[in-house]
């Protein structure tokens, strides 16, 4: 792994703007995708040997000032700025020890009191810490333990799981890069990306996007196979009391097919919930 995070992100983003967005005139072929080096040295401000040093490594203290101006010819937005931020050392690091994770008794109240909300505690490294009973029944198999990061890229029945795999699999891994810059020497952060990196070409492929983008409000679709198709608005939530932690709570859209399924998926994990006590 490169110990080059802000130069391996600044590459990596520079790719992805074109001339014509930054409103540079083409004229003949361009041996690079993206922006030069010097074009971004100078739409930013500085010279181009500062900015060639930043990118292979030899410049490691950037003023929030140079990140700035930066920021602003790559066109980042707000969630790609603070990862900018954060891998040039200019972000203070959330704490963060080698204790186990573990979600407040409130909060997993909190949750039982939603029973038509599917609703998950995950971790800094995507692990899912804890959901509710019709969580467990939309996402099945995760209440042992299981990785969001490893189910979307490892688990086989994944892409049947989400219709529009695509989407979910780049909006999950520009949410964990989010999380490797927060935590980059995060042991169990660094563990589950190896696992999944060395096991799955396409995340391979995505990670080297180096896209940073966290969770918003959003639509997901997900095949259930006792109830069907059922797309979900998602909301995502900093749970303050243990930072990294994130609340990821779904509705369906009031009168909607898909709320109609949510409610009799409802009554299976109740049913599901009774039998076991019954055992």
């Amino acid at each position: 792994m490169s110990e080059n995070l802000l130069g391996d992100y600044l590459r990596a983003r520079r790719g992805h703007v074109s001339p014509e967005a930054a409103g540079i005139p083409v004229i003949g072929a361009r041996r690079v995708p993206g922006l030069r080096r010097e074009e971004v040295a100078t739409m930013a401000g500085m010279s181009v040997d500062y900015y060639v040093r930043l990118e292979q490594g030899r410049e490691r203290h950037p003023s929030a000032q140079v990140l700035d101006a930066i920021a602003q010819v790559l066109q980042l937005d707000d969630d790609a700025r603070l990862h900018l931020f954060q891998v040039a050392g200019l972000s203070p690091r959330p704490y963060g020890g080698a204790a186990p994770e573990r979600v407040d008794p409130q909060l997993l109240q909190l949750m039982e009191m939603w029973p038509e909300n599917p609703a998950m505690v995950l971790g800094k490294a995507y692990d899912v810490l804890a959901g509710n009973q019709l969580a467990y029944t939309l996402f099945e198999g995760f209440r042992h333990g299981a990785n969001l990061l490893m189910k979307v890229f490892l688990d086989p029945e994944a892409r049947r799981f989400y219709p529009d795999w695509e989407r979910a699999a780049s909006n999950t891994v520009a949410g964990f890069r989010l999380l490797h810059g927060a935590h980059p020497r995060d042991p169990r952060i660094q563990e589950v990306l190896e696992i999944v990196r060395t096991q799955s070409p396409d995340f391979a492929t995505m990670w080297e996007r180096h896209d940073a983008r966290g969770k918003r409000r959003e639509s997901k679709t997900f095949r259930h196979p006792d109830v069907g198709d059922l797309t979900l608005r998602m909301n995502a939530f900093d749970v303050k009391a243990a930072p990294g932690q994130e609340l990821i709570v779904y509705h369906a859209e009031p009168g909607s097919t898909s709320a109609d399924a949510l409610r009799l998926l409802g009554t299976l994990a109740a049913t599901r919930e009774e039998e076991q006590r019954a055992r």
